[in-house]
C-alpha cells in the first residue's frame, strides 16, 4: 500500500522551545523528540552548506527504525551556479555523508529561486546527472573535488537502494507542458508547493510519489492552517494514495516556524496516521 508521511521542514527553532518541545528538553535531544511525534523531517542544513558524515550518522541513530529524512539539495547548485557546470558540486553533495542515512534516506529536494526561469536544455542536462539509486550516486560521489574536505568524505553504501528526486520551482515559466513531460521522463516529482499564491502551485503528478511543501495558504510563512484547509489537503492526499502514490508532506509555515509541527500533527489525525 502507498505510504503517507507528514512532517516538518527542519527541527531546530528557538520558538518551538516551550511550545512544541518541553521547556526542560535539551537542544541536543530535539531531533529525537520530534522524530517520536512525526515520521519524517526535511534536512535543511544541507541546502546552506555541506554537512559532516558524522552528522548524518548521528541523525540516523537518533531517529526510529521506520523514520525517513528528505534532504534538501545545495543552493550552491540551484541558486548560485544555477545549474551551470554542476557535476563536481553534485558529486560533492553526495560525498558529504548522505549515505550514512542508509534506509532512512528519502527524497532529495531541489528548490529553485524565483528569478530562475525555465531553461529546457539546462534542466535536461541536470536531470541526466541525477542518480536514481545509491550505486549511481556512489559512482558520482567519487568525482568529488577539494570542496569536500579531507576526512569529511563518505563514499561507502550499506546496500543499493533507489533514489527519488523532487523539484520545487518559483517562476511561472515552469508551468510548461514540456517541463512536465521532462519530469515524467525522468520520474522526478513536481513539488506541490502552497505559497499563499505568491508562486505557482502545480498539482500535476509526474512520478510515482507526491512531494508537498506547505508554506502557508493565507500569508507566506506566517499563516497556520485552518481545519477547513487541512480537510482540503487530506482529501487530496487520500486520492493520491488511492492512486497508488506515496506522499511526503512537509509543513514550513510561519516565519517563526511555530505552527508547522502542530499543523503536521493535525493533518496526521485527519488521515488517521
Amino acid at each position: 500500500m502507498a505510504k503517507i508521511r507528514i512532517g516538518i521542514s527542519g527541527w531546530r527553532y528557538a520558538p518551538w522551545r516551550g511550545t512544541f518541545y518541553p521547556k526542560d528538553l535539551k537542544q541536543a535531544d530535539e531531533l529525537r523528540y520530534a522524530a517520536q511525534h512525526l515520521p519524517t523531517i526535511e534536512i535543511n542544513g544541507s541546502f546552506y552548506s555541506l554537512q559532516r558524515p558524522s552528522s548524518y550518522a548521528l541523525w540516523y541513530r537518533e531517529t526510529p527504525k521506520d523514520f525517513v529524512f528528505a534532504v534538501k539539495g545545495g543552493r550552491y547548485l540551484t541558486h548560485m551556479r544555477k545549474l551551470r557546470d554542476v557535476e563536481a558540486p553534485l558529486a560533492n553533495f553526495f560525498a558529504q555523508g548522505v549515505f550514512n542515512l542508509r534506509e532512512k534516506l528519502g527524497p532529495i529536494l531541489w528548490q529553485f529561486p524565483p528569478n530562475f526561469r525555465y531553461d529546457h536544455d539546462r534542466m535536461a542536462r541536470f536531470f541526466e546527472l541525477l542518480p536514481h539509486d545509491l550505486k549511481q550516486a556512489q559512482a558520482l560521489a567519487r568525482k568529488h573535488d577539494g570542496k569536500v574536505k579531507q576526512g569529511r568524505v563518505q563514499l561507502a553504501i550499506d546496500r543499493n537502494r533507489r533514489l527519488r528526486h523532487a523539484v520545487e520551482i518559483r517562476h511561472e515559466s515552469f508551468c510548461d507542458p514540456k517541463f512536465i513531460e521532462l519530469l515524467r521522463e525522468h520520474g522526478i516529482a513536481f513539488v506541490v508547493a502552497e505559497t499563499a499564491r505568491k508562486w505557482p502551485m502545480v498539482l500535476e503528478v509526474t512520478a510515482d510519489f507526491v512531494y508537498m511543501r506547505l508554506h502557508g495558504d493565507k500569508e507566506l510563512y506566517r499563516s497556520g492552517y485552518s481545519d477547513k484547509a487541512l480537510d482540503r489537503w487530506a482529501r487530496r492526499i487520500r486520492a493520491w494514495r488511492r492512486a497508488g502514490l506515496d506522499v511526503y508532506c512537509y509543513f514550513d509555515n510561519t516565519d517563526v516556524k511555530l505552527r508547522a509541527p502542530f499543523d503536521a500533527q493535525s493533518l496526521m489525525k485527519k488521515l488517521k496516521l
